[in-house]
């Protein structure tokens, strides 16, 4: 996860706190591994610039679905989440199936794209 771009803060004028949330699920939903970024305090532009590496076997690659959220952290350990993408067996769109796609054929090499987030 590299970075974000215009989040916002509705509740209040100021930028968000914002991290990132990936999991990996298999066929029929079920977790297999997360991760987070840490937070990006006071943010509209968030670099992250976190790399993750989730084990994945070759035959189970067409199989799993990785889902990653974005959530503003406000206080007091609430959390809202700001939207959401899937890539993978169920991916959310066109866009975020191609780059599961280029990701599988380049083989460990990073691929970069930018992703609208849908509302959640």
């Amino acid at each position: 996860m590299i970075k974000g771009s215009h989040f916002r803060n509705l509740a209040i004028n100021r930028p968000p706190d914002t991290y990132g949330k990936l999991c990996l699920l298999n066929s029929v939903g079920q977790e297999m591994s997360r991760c987070k970024t840490s937070i990006r305090r006071g943010q509209p532009n968030p670099v992250y610039k976190e790399t993750f590496i989730f084990q994945v076997a070759l035959f189970q690659l067409s199989d799993v679905t990785l889902m990653i959220s974005i959530y503003n952290r406000r206080s007091m350990k609430r959390k809202e989440m700001i939207g959401w993408i899937s890539m993978g067996q169920n991916s959310s769109g066109e866009e975020e199936q191609s780059h599961w796609q280029e990701m599988r054929e380049t083989k460990g090499m990073q691929v970069c794209r930018w992703h609208t987030l849908l509302e959640s």
